[in-house]
Parts: structure tokens; C-alpha cells; sequence
């Protein structure tokens, strides 16, 4: 099967562009008729929200480093499945990635190039002109002979001051043979607002996020020639497409409490009230498995279709199963860091997904397993802090017995407290916004068993976070890892079934992980449903 093609959307360095650029191409393609499928490269969440709204389909991640290169194209084909054309968004400058000091090939790990490599797609270069002339011939021949395998297919000028400068900028591209695909002008207007960690989430600023995505499509539409990136996209992937149901099925024999009881996709997602566009059938509410002693639950919770949800990356639809778990992910403003494979992974481990907002809600009914995935706590945190139901539901869920899997700011809504905000108190520490920024890749070692990890794993993930724990009770660490300094890092809990860390993983990269969870809480169902 011939596989969809795509346009890798890179740049000599950070900040020349990129997402405006990609987010706008994204939607300009679409509105022309094209079924785009939506990519960043590397750990981001943030990008991908803006994706995936001029989309009108998730956005997805392809990132080597915490997947393995060996899952890059199964995932590339598998999030192509019914697209006629893809938009990779690079990360940082084209040839920058995992910083390794005995690296000796010139594409490193994680970067932008590794991924058109292993696509085989061609790279479109976004160029910032501003301080740019004549010697910017120079600089895109480097960028061209770097690297054999890297096929830079045109250029996109971005931030061009006038006519005459984009004459000059033209005959540059046109001295080392690169077509020059659009020149794009200075438009502070389209400026997305950002903080401490970047953008702001497209969930977070609303409507705002959908008029700065309108306003980039506007602008790729009026300046981009579409027709030539249209033809300029290829790819050379090959082999099966990443199947969930799959993938845990070649486990089950290999996890303890792994079972076969695979059955359902992306689509697999229960939605509590949410705001914005939304049609609900409560005639269509699933039946919980039961009550827990001593849980609240929601107060209804409801299945629906969204003509356009807050977060497009989610992709609610019918249950599977009528009887599996139910796993509550936290979502809504305050939670918006999460890989689409999750949710797909757990549905297809037989779990019924519950998505829920704690700004408001409570715990979904019959709640079995907890996930708090990455987000911006520390932007929420009074309001976090007066839903008052769900931090008490929280912290009995978890005396309970209930798994819960908590990554950077789910590990900081366990705390005791937030910037002085109460919060649910299942980990015994305090949590405050830092001086600094914590970024980047870790190799680290499990430290305790879990329903996750055993004791002594290997495990990639990434920290990216701005806030630090302080007064820390002693508890048995999650994990550890060796700082650029030497020093070695012990970071997270295991409390009970509690597992919470700063360290973002890719459950796609780690399939046992969810066998795992879900074995979890299927055990938990079991043995704590009122019969």
C-alpha cells in the first residue's frame, strides 16, 4: 500500500516560525479540499492542540526518542488512515535533537532530519528573513548538503519586510537552485500568547485560539503556493500500520495480568458535561460497574458528539465494552498534556475511558483507575482548589486501592498544597512554582515496583516543568537518572497504588505499562464492586 505523502516543516533554528506556518498550511490544505493529517516532532503538547484544530482531527507526535525509531513509521501510517496528505511540524532547527556527546552520525537523535528520514518526505525550510539578504544563499546550501538523506524541497520566507526585500531574498533561493514556495509578511498580529512553558494550550484560550488558527490559514492560503506543496509531498513508508489491539495482543503472554480482552479504538471515550459546542443523549449514558465505599461520584455522566470540542486531540464516540474499567483521565483547561495513543491503548485494553474536567466535576461513576496527565495546574490553581468534592474523591480513591498513574502536574495536584492552594493530599509534599525551567530527555531506572514499572526497568521519558517540591515527606521514589552534571536524581512517588512523577513517558512506547493499568484496575473492580 502506497503510503500517504507528506511535508516536513522545519527551520535553520527556534523561533523562525514554524507553527505559525504549519498550523496555517494545516488549515489553508484543508479548506482546499485535502484531508490533512496532522504531526509534531518530539515531546510537544502544545503544538499539536493548534494541529489539530485546523485539522479537525488529532494531532499526533512522532519522537524517536521516547517510542523507539522502530514505531516512527507504523505511527506515521496509522495516524495517516483515511488522509490524502500530511504536515509534519519539525522541532528546534532542522539537524537539532537529543544532545549525545558520542553521537557520531550528523542527523541526531530526535531531530527534525531523523524524522524526514525515516518518512522519506521532503523538508520545506522556514526561513526568518528579518536581518536576511543576499547571504542567505550561503546559509540554505549548508542546509541542503548537510546531510545526503535530507531532501530540502523549497523554501518558505517568513517575516518578509517589503517587495524589494523579497526580490532579494528570491534571487538568494534561486542562486543554489531552491524553489521559493511562499514569502509570508510581518504579521505581529497573529502573535499567539505565551508563558513560562510556550504557547498557551488551544484549550486553554478558546475562542481566541480558533480565530489566532483562522487568521494563520488566511494567511498560508494568500501567501503559500498550496498546488506546489501539494506536489511537493512524498514519503517512502512502508510495512503495517500501529495497531493498539496488536500491540497488547503480542504482550498478554508476557505482563502479568494481561488479558484478551482487546476491543475498541480512539473512538472509546465517555465525556462528562463539557462547555462549548456539544450535542449529549443521555439516553445513551453507560451503565457504571458500581459504587465504591466511601467514593463520590459524578453526577451524571454523559456520552456524546462534538460538532467541535475544546481539545480536537480527544475523539469521542460509541463504548466497546460494556463491562471493562473505567479509567477517569483528567482533561479540561488544567489537563491538557496527553498522547492520542493513550487513549486508543486503554480502549483497547479493554477499558472504558472517562474523560473528565477537575475544575468541576467529580470522579466519574464506578471509577476503577485514575490518570492525571501534564498540564497547567499552577495557571488553575484556586479553582482546582474549590472543588472540594473531587480532592476528598481523590484522596479516598486512592486509600481505596484505586490505581492511580500521575505525570508533572497530576503529580502536583496529588500534593498537599499548590502555590498555597489545597490539593488532594495523597502525596505528602508542597508544591510551588520554580525559578527555572526543567527541560528535557531522561534515561531513567524504576526505583519500586508498580502496577506500571518494575524495580530496575529502563525507561525514556521527559521532564518539562517549572515547578519544584518542597518539604517532601520521605516515600519510596519512582525514579532515578543521571543529571548532565553527574549527579544522580531520585524523583516521584510510588505511594500504594499511586505511581506520580515530573517524567512524562509515551505509552506507545511503552505498551506493558497500560496491561498493567488496566490488569490494575480490572483487580480493584473485582474485589470492590457492591454485589
Amino acid at each position: 500500500m502506497v503510503s500517504t505523502p507528506a511535508v516536513v516543516i522545519a527551520a535553520p533554528a527556534s523561533g523562525s516560525g514554524k507553527t505559525t506556518l504549519a498550523t496555517g498550511l494545516i488549515g489553508a490544505l484543508r479548506r482546499a479540499g485535502h484531508t490533512v493529517a496532522p504531526f509534531k516532532v518530539g515531546p510537544d503538547y502544545i503544538d499539536p492542540g493548534y494541529h489539530g484544530l485546523a485539522a479537525g482531527r488529532p494531532g499526533r507526535n512522532l519522537d524517536p526518542v521516547l517510542v523507539g525509531a522502530e514505531r516512527v513509521r507504523p505511527l506515521y501510517r496509522h495516524g495517516t488512515r483515511g488522509c490524502d496528505i500530511a504536515v509534519v511540524e519539525g522541532v528546534m532547527g532542522l539537524f537539532d535533537g537529543r544532545i549525545d556527546e558520542n553521537q557520531a552520525q550528523s542527523v541526531a537523535e530526535g531531530s527534525t532530519a531523523q524524522i524526514a528520514a525515516l518518512l522519506g518526505a521532503p523538508v520545506v525550510l522556514v526561513v526568518d528573513a528579518r536581518g536576511h539578504s543576499q547571504s542567505l544563499a550561503a546559509l540554505l546550501h549548508g542546509f541542503a548538503t548537510y546531510d545526503s538523506e535530507i531532501r530540502l524541497g523549497g523554501v518558505i520566507l517568513n517575516r518578509v519586510g517589503s517587495e524589494r526585500h523579497e526580490q532579494v531574498l528570491r534571487a538568494a533561493c534561486e542562486r543554489v537552485g531552491l524553489p521559493v514556495l511562499g514569502a509570508l509578511p510581518r504579521m505581529a498580529e497573529l502573535a499567539v500568547p505565551s508563558r513560562h512553558l510556550g504557547l498557551i494550550p488551544a484549550i486553554e484560550h478558546g475562542g481566541a485560539a480558533r480565530s489566532a488558527v483562522d487568521a494563520m490559514t488566511e494567511l498560508v492560503a494568500a501567501h503559500v503556493d498550496l498546488g506546489a506543496i501539494a506536489r511537493l509531498a512524498a514519503s517512502r513508508v512502508s510495512g503495517p500500520s500501529w495497531d493498539p489491539t496488536a500491540e497488547l495482543h503480542a504482550l498478554r503472554d508476557d505482563v502479568p495480568g494481561a488479558t484478551d480482552s482487546a476491543g475498541g479504538m480512539s473512538e472509546s471515550v465517555v465525556w462528562l458535561r463539557d462547555s462549548g459546542s456539544a450535542t449529549y443523549s443521555d439516553t445513551d449514558t453507560p451503565d457504571a460497574p458500581g459504587r465504591r465505599d466511601g467514593l463520590p461520584t459524578a453526577t451524571r455522566s454523559e456520552v456524546g458528539t462534538r460538532d467541535e470540542v475544546d481539545d480536537v486531540r480527544l475523539a469521542p464516540g460509541r463504548l466497546v465494552s460494556d463491562d471493562g474499567p473505567v479509567i477517569a483521565i483528567a482533561g479540561g483547561a488544567a489537563f491538557t498534556f496527553g498522547y492520542a495513543e493513550h487513549r486508543e491503548l486503554l480502549a483497547a485494553a479493554g477499558a472504558r475511558v472517562a474523560v473528565f474536567d477537575p475544575l468541576r466535576d467529580d470522579l466519574p461513576t464506578g471509577t476503577a483507575g485514575v490518570v492525571l496527565p501534564g498540564g497547567f495546574p499552577e495557571e488553575h490553581a484556586a479553582e482546582l482548589s474549590a472543588n472540594e468534592p473531587l480532592l476528598d474523591g481523590l484522596r479516598a480513591a486512592a486509600d481505596a486501592g484505586i490505581p492511580v498513574h500521575a505525570e508533572c502536574a497530576g503529580l502536583l495536584y496529588l500534593t498537599r498544597s499548590l502555590d498555597g492552594h489545597r490539593m488532594a493530599g495523597v502525596v505528602d509534599a508542597v508544591a510551588e512554582f520554580g525559578p527555572r525551567l526543567t527541560l528535557g530527555y531522561r534515561d531513567a531506572v524504576a526505583l519500586t515496583d508498580s502496577f506500571l514499572w518494575t524495580a530496575g526497568q529502563r525507561v525514556r521519558g521527559h521532564e518539562f516543568h517549572r515547578t519544584r517540591l518542597v518539604s517532601a515527606a520521605a516515600a519510596d521514589s519512582a525514579w532515578a537518572w543521571r543529571a548532565p552534571d553527574g549527579e544522580t536524581v531520585r524523583e516521584g512517588a510510588v505511594i500504594r497504588r499511586v505511581h506520580a512523577s515530573y517524567l512524562h513517558t509515551h505509552p506507545a512506547g511503552n505498551p506493558a505499562t497500560i496491561t498493567g493499568f488496566v490488569a490494575a484496575a480490572a483487580d480493584y473492580t473485582a474485589t470492590r464492586v457492591d454485589v
